[in-house]
């Protein structure tokens, strides 16, 4: 099966794409780069809905390809900048927004939901901190009304939350240990942003999260808005063809604080430099949201794995003897996405598919352990 390699890129930003011919790779780069191909190729055939792969370690790319098809009506395949729906790693993205309204004294972490909602007529909200909705702590029931189809087909990140201005119960108390991920606490954040710095959700993180990324690639989904080099994402027929499944198909593709971004590997490799050299966040704020802030245990809704922690935006796998991890993944139609890296190692593992129907963390491991076999590839 044919795959496609990424051609060098020159980007604008210093993390450094080996250049063709340059200087000859190490043997075990070579078979590194042939064992992850070997992870990959059966997967995603060149025929069907694929995957962007990017590995960098030390600031350099040390695997890049890209395998199948973007969009199946135009059979246009899928390369290193097609922008991809990264559903809930946009929560990161939100995540660092308060962080960085936290820095600038404009917030405060221990701030209760009722000081920015006061609409929310349960006296719980003022029990209820931002700390919480950011580690999935809140207690707060995802009680979106899901009989309305149109409803769940087209809500924005307000309209999903309205629920929550007449709710009254929680599913546990906020900060008692227990963990729930819900995707409306996150939608949150686009009015917080809002009420806190009187700007657009969408401009502030433009200029403030994008911008400072040097993401120029990277936008939310909204009805209508053309995203240049746009997958589709797929889910399979019973007779083995593929029909498309994002928005019209699928629920919640109109939020964005939560889930709503559309990025290619290319512009996230800049949005990890920048989490790596504190571009968007100082020192204290990028330890709190790589600390544990909940044990996540087992029979969890979502993101349960041995080991697993939940930060502030993101996954923190822990397990003995290994290296630690700092991922998160996403789902959302047919896009399967997971985005991950070994701080600790300066090694950040990326993988974009457009289907529904792959074993992301099965294939995740593969790929750790390769890391780990090869000693994480040591680069000069």
């Amino acid at each position: 099966m044919k795959t496609i390699l990424i051609k060098p890129l020159l980007l604008m930003f210093t993390i450094s794409f080996a250049l063709c011919g340059a200087a000859k790779p190490q043997a075990p780069l070579n078979e590194f780069q042939r064992q992850v191909d070997a992870v990959f190729s059966p997967v995603f055939p060149a025929d069907q809905p694929g995957a962007a792969v990017l590995i960098i370690k030390n600031g350099k790319m040390i695997f890049n390809r890209c395998y199948g098809i973007a969009d199946m009506d135009t059979r246009a395949k899928i390369t290193p900048n097609t922008r991809f729906c990264i559903a809930s790693v946009s929560k990161q993205f939100a995540a660092v927004a308060i962080l960085q309204l936290a820095e600038q004294g404009k917030l405060n972490l221990s701030n209760p939901l009722s000081k920015f909602f006061p609409e929310f007529k349960a006296d719980f909200f003022k029990r209820i901190t931002l700390h919480h909705i950011l580690s999935h702590t809140s207690g707060i029931p995802d009680a979106r009304p899901r009989d309305d189809r149109h409803f769940v087909l087209t809500a924005t990140d307000v309209e999903s939350c309205r629920y929550m201005e007449t709710l009254d119960h929680l599913n546990f108390e906020p900060g008692c240990g227990n963990y729930e991920y819900i995707n409306p606490t996150y939608q949150l954040i686009y009015q917080i942003v809002e009420r806190v710095t009187g700007m657009d959700f969408e401009k502030y993180m433009k200029k403030y999260v994008f911008g400072k990324a040097g993401m120029k690639n990277t936008s939310y989904f909204q009805e209508g808005r053309e995203i240049p080099r746009m997958a589709h994402g797929y889910t399979p027929n019973p007779d083995g063809s593929y029909r498309e499944y994002d928005y019209g198909e699928e629920t919640f593709f109109a939020t964005k604080a939560d889930g709503g971004i559309y990025t290619s590997v290319v512009d996230f490799a800049r949005w990890e430099k920048a989490l790596r050299d504190n571009k968007v966040w100082n020192e204290a704020s990028k330890r709190m949201a790589y600390t544990p802030q909940v044990a996540i245990p087992e029979g969890a809704n979502y993101g349960y794995q041995p080991y697993n922690s939940y930060g502030y935006g993101f996954f923190i796998n822990e397990r003995p003897g290994h290296h630690r991890i700092i991922y998160h993944t996403g789902d959302n139609g047919g896009f399967t996405i997971y985005a991950g890296k070994a701080p600790d190692d300066d090694v950040q593992v990326m993988f974009f598919s457009t289907r529904d129907n792959i074993d992301r963390m099965g294939i995740a491991a593969q790929v750790w352990n390769l890391l780990e076999q090869f000693h994480y590839v040591a680069i000069p």
